[in-house]
């Protein structure tokens, strides 16, 4: 029985520990791109632009979206 405990124990943290990957893998390519735009550059072109900021956070929706779908058709991101 100790035996089962552990394995059925040793399941769970499993899950947790994968959705915590995917979490972090949706977000880190995120704070990259909010790292290198959070930097005092002069030279940025999309910065000059009238719709440079929403092009960058709709650019980073788009990154998430394609993540979680990936993650989705994967099977990962479903609850057993």
């Amino acid at each position: 029985m100790a035996n089962l405990y552990y394995a059925v124990q040793g399941q769970k943290m499993n899950e947790i520990m994968k959705l915590l990957t995917i979490v972090s893998a949706i977000f880190i390519p995120l704070t990259f791109i909010v790292g290198i735009y959070g930097m005092n550059f002069e030279n940025m072109p999309e910065l000059k632009t009238k719709y440079g900021y929403f092009f960058a956070i709709g650019g980073m929706a788009i990154l998430a979206l394609i993540l979680v779908i990936y993650f989705k058709k994967r099977g990962w991101l479903n609850r057993n």
